[in-house]
Formats: C-alpha cells, sequence, structure tokens
C-alpha cells in the first residue's frame, strides 16, 4: 500500500513549527499523514534522487520512501524506477516552471494526460480517506508517484497563486524544491547553496573592485 503512516503531534508545537518537516518530512506536527507539503517535498526528493547524476538503483529510491514515511518493505523493480524516473523528468518542469501560469498549464496537461479521475481512498481502512489521482490504490509506482505529486503540486498552486516550487539558483546545484511557507521568498534548495552562493557573490565582488553583491542568503528550515 502507497500511504504515508501517521505522524504523532507534539503536545505544544513551537510557534513556528509549521513550516518545519520532521523526520518524515512532514511540515509541522500538526500535519496528518497525507498533508498537502508532505506530498509535494516527497516529490521534490524524489525528483533530485531520480534526475541526479546516473541511474538510481531501487534501494536508493526506496530509502527516499521510507525518509518521507513510506512503510516497507518497498518491492521497487529497476523497472518501477524507470517509470519513476519519466514521472520525475515531467515534474522538474513544473518545479522549473518560473511563474503561476505556466506551472498550471503544465499541472493540467499532466492531470488531463496522465491522471485517473479523481477519488478518495482509505486503502480498505488502513487510512483516513484521502484523495488519489490513480486508477487504482495497487497501480504502477510510476503512475502512483505522477498522480500523487500533481495533485499535491496542484493544490499549492491554488492555495497560493504561486508556482509550487523552483530550482536552486546556485550555479553548481540543480536541485529542485518546494517554495511555499512562511518567511521571505526562497532562491536556494538549502542553506549551504545559499551560504555557497553568497560567499562565491562576495569572492567575486572582491575580485573585481565593487562594492556589495553578496546576493540573499536564504533562511533555510528544510
Amino acid at each position: 500500500m502507497r500511504y504515508i503512516p501517521g505522524v504523532p503531534a507534539p503536545v505544544s508545537p513551537p510557534a513556528d513549527a509549521s513550516d518545519v518537516p520532521d523526520a518524515s518530512g512532514v511540515s509541522g506536527g500538526r500535519s496528518t499523514r497525507h498533508s498537502v507539503l508532505a506530498n509535494a517535498r516527497r516529490a521534490a526528493a524524489l525528483v533530485n534522487a531520480l534526475t541526479s547524476g546516473g541511474p538510481a538503483s531501487p534501494d536508493a529510491i526506496g530509502a527516499v520512501l521510507r525518509a518521507h514515511g513510506e512503510p516497507g518493505p518497498l518491492d521497487l523493480t529497476a523497472h518501477d524506477v524507470g517509470e519513476m524516473r519519466e514521472a520525475a523528468l515531467l515534474l522538474r518542469e513544473v518545479f522549473g516552471a518560473g511563474d503561476v501560469d505556466r506551472a498550471a498549464g503544465l499541472l493540467n496537461r499532466l492531470l488531463l494526460d496522465r491522471a485517473g479521475p479523481l477519488r478518495l481512498t482509505s486503502h480498505e481502512g488502513r487510512a483516513p480517506w484521502h484523495p488519489h489521482v490513480d486508477r487504482d490504490d495497487d497501480g504502477p509506482w510510476g503512475e502512483w508517484f505522477l498522480g500523487s505529486s500533481c495533485l499535491a503540486l496542484a493544490v499549492l498552486v491554488w492555495e497560493y497563486q504561486r508556482p509550487p516550487g523552483a530550482v536552486c539558483a546556485s550555479m553548481s546545484c540543480e536541485n529542485v524544491f518546494v517554495t511555499q511557507g512562511r518567511g521571505p521568498e526562497r532562491h536556494y534548495c538549502s542553506r549551504r547553496c545559499a551560504t555557497r552562493e553568497r560567499v562565491a557573490a562576495h569572492r567575486r565582488a572582491r575580485s573585481g573592485g565593487a562594492e556589495g553583491g553578496d546576493g540573499p542568503l536564504d533562511v533555510v528550515s528544510d
């Protein structure tokens, strides 16, 4: 079964916990096992794992899924990973759309061409009722990945009226990330990339005799 197990909420979550994912990738202790942000962040993590570098192994993709709450053992095969990679390449276009109209257009096309009708499922009582757009609870991994990711990203477009994600602005990184949440607009996938680019910009400014040019330092919680 492809669903995220429950994550217990802390008794008194900190005031800024709503945008801080836990070990399962779930945003804030108040989120359910089917949080939209949890699904979107899982999509970003899988896109990065499936499209960066050489071919990904079933074990590597299984590790990403488990890190984001997917119960094991997983029955991934090389064929499954290949189908998931095809889906990841399509989703990467959505993350890199750059503006909300293009992101919405890409999602509309994917939902029309690749998704089944919207339905609710509880996985035979093993999970709370939640929406799916794949055609079967036990359908192919690639279909599930593409459908669940498109659904989550579409809801983020609806909720925030802006692109649901972006590609890291670092010249040495191609990771995608989810941009929604509190705080200033993010340009980098991680604090490491933000700091590296800030240092590089500072060095270029000093060597060129220019003032400033340090660039923004994103405050990244995930």
